[in-house]
This record gives structure tokens, C-alpha cells and sequence, in this order.
């Protein structure tokens, strides 16, 4: 029994860990052949050496922009989740205020982020953060309202009557039952939100403002026509991105083992 079980632990981490690592190292060979053949021109595509090249010379700009974006897309992140986490609340107690806000969340999940860039940029002026961050905010709010708002109408009605039994006040059943209960929803949002903030953060960048985030830097090479460096912080944005989500899949992780325990 014991070791069919650690035959699959080895087959599981085959398919998590070597398979997908193996597809990537075969991609990036085919791409490499195809550029070095001039099947592919390298102001289309440049292949995977020029990149790594210009990844490893323009590093410590890379780290630079990454960490303007990335700061961007945290507080746009954490205000626009926090801002949803409170009015779902309102909404999930009262009726009317769910009726009031959803035609406007409908609104906020299609606004377009390239026709909203260039009218914030222009409200918070040429020198500030605060349209970018604005703008992450608002791609955040919807997943982490939805999640939200879902995970506080899981709670037990039976759950509910009990703390009426004890005399609860609305803010320790919301304390003590139904924010627990909606915690897991909650982090499932924020981790779909935290993907939303970097990439609109990056969007944004490309709309006039300060030019050290890594959007306004992947613009300005591109029209420099020095495509494998703008490759290369394309590759810092994937980075940033693939940062944040796994800190947020590890605060979702934590939320369901905290709710199984």
C-alpha cells in the first residue's frame, strides 16, 4: 500500500513539476531554431538568447520598473478589495443597498481601461501614480465584490438564528459567523483581482504619466525598435504578475484550511 502510494506522489510530481518544465525548455528551443534559421524575423519575434541577454544587461531597471508597477498594483489592489469587502457587506444585509449596487458593478467589470487611463492621467496630472492606482483599484473591486458578496450568503440560516437566540449584535454575527464563512470566497477573488491590478497597472503605463513603471518602459523600447529588450521586460512584467498571484494563492490556501479547521 505504502508504496503505491509513493508511486503516485512520484507520478504527481511528474505531471506538477517535470512536465510542464520539459514543455517550456522544448518551446524555447523550437523558438530559438525558428529565429536562428530566419524562419522567424527577429524584429517579429526575437528568439529566447537576445531576450535573456537584454533581461540579464537591464536587470536592475527591470527590478526598478517592476517595482513602481508593482507598487501601483498593491494599492490599487488593496483599497479597491478593501472597498468591495465593505460595500458586499452592505449589500448582503440590506436588500435595497444589493438592488442600488448592481447595475453599477455591472458597470465597473466592462469599463474600459484604455479610454479610462488617459482621462485619469490627466485629472491626477502628469507627475502622479494615483490614475494608475485608481485604475487597478477599479479592475480589482468586481471579482473581490462578487467573491465576496457569494461567501457572505454561505452562511447557515441556522447559524444565524443562533446568534439571534444569544442577543448578537449584526457586527459579531458578521465577526463571528458569516465573515468566517465567507473568507475563502473572499481570497478566490482576491487571487483573480491580484492578476486584474498588475495588468491593468501595466495598461495604464502606456497613457502618458511618469514613465518608470514597466508599462511606460515595454512602450518606449517598443517604438525604439529594440524589441528584445522590450521582450525583456515584458518577461519582468510576467514576473510581477506571477508574484502576486502566488501570494495571493497562498493567502487563499490559508483561508481553506483555516475554514476546514
Amino acid at each position: 500500500m505504502s508504496a503505491a502510494i509513493a508511486t503516485g506522489r512520484r507520478h504527481e510530481a511528474w505531471a506538477v513539476v517535470v512536465a510542464p518544465v520539459a514543455l517550456g525548455a522544448v518551446g524555447l528551443t523550437v523558438w530559438q531554431l525558428l529565429v536562428g534559421a530566419g524562419i522567424v524575423e527577429e524584429y517579429l519575434l526575437p528568439g529566447p538568447a537576445a531576450i535573456a541577454g537584454e533581461f540579464s544587461a537591464f536587470l536592475p531597471a527591470i527590478a526598478s520598473g517592476a517595482a513602481v508597477t508593482g507598487l501601483n498594483a498593491f494599492f490599487g489592489l488593496a483599497v479597491g478589495s478593501a472597498v468591495a469587502v465593505l460595500l458586499a457587506a452592505l449589500a448582503q444585509a440590506a436588500r435595497p443597498v444589493d438592488g442600488m449596487l448592481a447595475p453599477i458593478v455591472a458597470a465597473l467589470a466592462v469599463v474600459p481601461i484604455v479610454a479610462l487611463a488617459p482621462v485619469l492621467n490627466t485629472m491626477f496630472g502628469a507627475d502622479s501614480q494615483i490614475g494608475r492606482q485608481v485604475i487597478a483599484g477599479v479592475a480589482a473591486f468586481t471579482p473581490v465584490f462578487l467573491g465576496t458578496l457569494r461567501g457572505l450568503r454561505q452562511a447557515l440560516p441556522v447559524h444565524r438564528d443562533l446568534m439571534r437566540v444569544y442577543a448578537a449584535t449584526g457586527w459579531q454575527t458578521l465577526r463571528t459567523v458569516t465573515l468566517p464563512t465567507a473568507l475563502p470566497h473572499i481570497s478566490t477573488g482576491l487571487r483573480i483581482a491580484s492578476s486584474l491590478a498588475v495588468i491593468s497597472a501595466l495598461v495604464a503605463e502606456y497613457f502618458g504619466g511618469p514613465r518608470g513603471g514597466l508599462g511606460g518602459l515595454i512602450s518606449t523600447y517598443a517604438a525604439q525598435s529594440a524589441y528584445a529588450r522590450s521582450w525583456a521586460f515584458v518577461i519582468g512584467a510576467i514576473l510581477l504578475g506571477v508574484a502576486f498571484y502566488l501570494v495571493t494563492a497562498g493567502l487563499e490556501r490559508l483561508a481553506s484550511r483555516h475554514r476546514a479547521g
